[in-house]
């Protein structure tokens, strides 16, 4: 299988364990009236995204590769707003990806690695979804 597909989801990969910190740190330290809620959405968020590191971490070691352990950067700070549109940019940036990632499964010729990000896909669409609703964004 290509290398390319193998790098490919190990930033896949990447982005997946920053954003399980990113909402677990959320989760841990979000403050306010608003809080009680949507900490809970930040925590069944990481855990959705756990799932997804794992999905990738398999398909990688199937594919003969080695899952990488390093999460992307993570964003510190702020408060209850800023965590949430934090949290957007990340879910926003990584459905880019994960539809350049499709495109290269495409490429490759890899309908099983396209298929499991496309479930992916999905489900960060469904986390985007969330987020603008929160923060009451009108497309």
């Amino acid at each position: 299988m290509s290398n390319k597909i193998i790098d490919a989801l190990n930033k896949d990969r990447e982005g997946e364990l920053s954003a399980i910190i990113q909402y677990m740190k959320h989760h841990y330290e979000g403050e306010g009236m608003e809080s009680p809620a949507v900490l809970e959405i930040f925590k069944s968020t990481a855990k959705d995204e756990m799932g997804h590191a794992e999905k990738l971490g398999e398909r990688i070691v199937y594919l003969g590769g080695i899952p990488t352990k390093k999460p992307e950067p993570i964003v510190e700070g702020g408060d209850l707003k800023k965590m949430i549109q934090d949290d957007l940019a990340k879910e926003n940036s990584a459905i880019r990806q994960y539809k350049e990632h499709i495109k290269l499964a495409i490429e490759e010729n890899d309908p099983t690695t396209r298929l499991m990000l496309e479930e992916i896909l999905s489900d960060e669409e469904g986390h985007a979804d969330i987020w603008e609703t929160t923060l009451s964004i009108k497309k």
